[in-house]
């Protein structure tokens, strides 16, 4: 680590000194925590009472080479370059870190693998939400900073690089504003025998992801009937999703139903509980079907809330994608679900 040539100054020897790092104060009674003086600040002989009371009795003034950077400025070249699309920062660091927000509501992508890169090197950080999390405009998606008050200009630089490798680290891709078919299957609703549940369930969902539904068709067990029902649905819709029927009974035809319909199902089957029996596929023109199984209308998180936002932001999901789910995708059925402040649908 970078050690900064230094010496140190008494509080009342330090009027008209600038400042060349922020002193923070915590005010135990509030809980605040924040800078009582910024860096840049020249001391005043009214300054002099505050700094005792923070315990400052004596402060640093650095010295530093050309070849090494204070804090703040390296966290504004770290935070340019680890900025990807609809990534923003305000370049004033705030003791010694910037915050990067989100620019616009929508998915939040980290490049976990350029992420370790970049805090293998010495004397940076950078720590990040978890990937593929929905984000609000204006939320915090990530902070940076160099840990020592002076760096090396070489770490930054290495830092910087690894960033710049990647595009950036963190990025958000916004989610488009689908018009979704919903095709629910099941003779026991077709035939109005039990009330549908799927409907309310995936109209809320959809919703709330800035989408909407276009049409809904209920279909009774008959591979033909579903079939020309997606094929229906396609015309008007940029979304298809599929619902019952997914399970390995004989009046089970979704899967089966899609593919006639044109579909090439990328993934039939899930590394995640609630959603083993989820199905994900696309017709030749790019337009997604989702088949969700029965555990869509009872349990309040499945498969399908981790999957929706992507498709929603234009990835197309594949075997590997769902495979890779595996990890943290088991749901602890909380009796008060806190989704997605909880571990479902988060690795490492």
């Amino acid at each position: 680590m970078c050690e900064p040539d230094q010496k140190t100054v008494a509080v009342e020897d330090a009027i008209g000194l600038v400042l060349s790092h922020d002193i923070t104060e915590i005010n135990a009674r509030t809980h605040h925590k924040g800078s009582a003086f910024r860096r840049g600040h020249v001391i005043t002989g009214d300054d002099i009472p505050k700094l005792l009371d923070l315990g400052k009795e004596n402060l640093y003034v650095l010295e530093m080479n050309e070849d090494q950077m204070h804090e703040d400025d390296a966290a504004v070249l770290l935070a340019g370059a680890i900025s990807g699309n609809n990534a923003q920062f305000m370049p004033e660091p705030r003791e010694g870190r910037i915050n990067i927000i989100a620019g616009v509501t929508g998915l939040l992508k980290v490049n976990v693998e350029a992420l370790t890169r970049f805090n293998l090197v010495d004397e940076v950080m950078c720590a990040t939400r978890h990937t593929n999390t929905v984000v609000q405009a204006g939320d915090i998606i990530a902070g940076t900073r160099a840990i020592p008050l002076v760096v090396e200009k070489k770490q930054v630089e290495r830092a910087v690089a690894a960033a710049n490798q990647a595009d950036g680290l963190v990025s958000v891709l916004p989610l488009k504003s689908s018009r979704i078919a919903l095709i629910i299957t099941g003779n026991e609703v077709y035939t109005g025998r039990i009330d549908d549940a799927f409907e309310p369930v995936i109209r809320g969902k959809v919703e709330a992801l800035g989408s909407s539904i276009a049409s809904v068709t209920k279909c009774p067990d008959n591979l033909l009937a579903i079939r020309q029902a997606v094929l229906e649905a396609r015309a008007d819709a940029d979304l298809v999703i599929m619902t019952g029927g997914m399970s390995v009974d004989p009046d089970d035809l979704t899967p089966l139903a899609a593919r006639e319909a044109g579909a090439e199902i990328s993934a039939y089957g899930s590394a995640v509980l609630p959603g083993a029996m989820f199905m994900a596929g696309y017709f030749e023109d790019g337009t997604p079907v989702l088949g969700v199984p029965a555990c869509g209308i009872h349990h309040p998180r499945t498969i399908f809330d981790l999957i929706l936002p992507r498709v929603l932001a234009g990835e197309k999901i594949t075997s590997d994608d769902i495979a890779r789910l595996g990890h943290g995708g088991l749901c602890l059925d909380c009796e008060e679900c806190n989704f997605p402040v909880c571990p479902f649908g988060k690795s490492a």
